[in-house]
């Protein structure tokens, strides 16, 4: 099994930049597709960004494209989410996900799951 430890929670301001860390253990991380899911209270879980295991492809929510970049790193067994130019609307929960090889949007079909990490953006 894979466990996965999310970092980098914290409050910004509006327009200010975060980053979030999701450390694997267990598995063979360069085999999953990773990706990070946010909700926020009252709204349903929704897809944030994927990245496939080689790295090469990147999948964003509208949302977000253009403010946030996934990225990952095999050796370190880390994917990281930088958050640009952040929002009110940004402010959740958000978690990382892994799957085997290949990204989906669909929160069900992934099969490991950190715990959260919480995102305040202020106005």
């Amino acid at each position: 099994q894979v466990q996965l430890v999310e970092s980098g929670a914290g409050l910004v301001q509006a327009g200010g930049s975060l980053r979030l860390s999701c450390a694997a253990s267990g598995g063979t991380f360069s085999r999953y597709a990773m990706a990070w899911f946010r909700q926020a209270p009252g709204k349903e879980r929704e897809f944030v960004a994927g990245i496939s295991w080689t790295g090469s492809d990147t999948y964003y929510a509208g949302s977000v494209k253009g403010r946030f970049t996934i990225s990952r790193d095999n050796d370190k067994k880390t994917v990281y989410l930088q958050m640009n130019n952040l929002k009110f609307e940004d402010t959740a929960v958000y978690y990382c996900a892994a799957r085997n090889y290949d990204i989906n949007r669909n929160a069900r079909l992934y099969d490991y799951w950190g715990q959260g990490t919480q995102v305040t953006v202020s106005s």
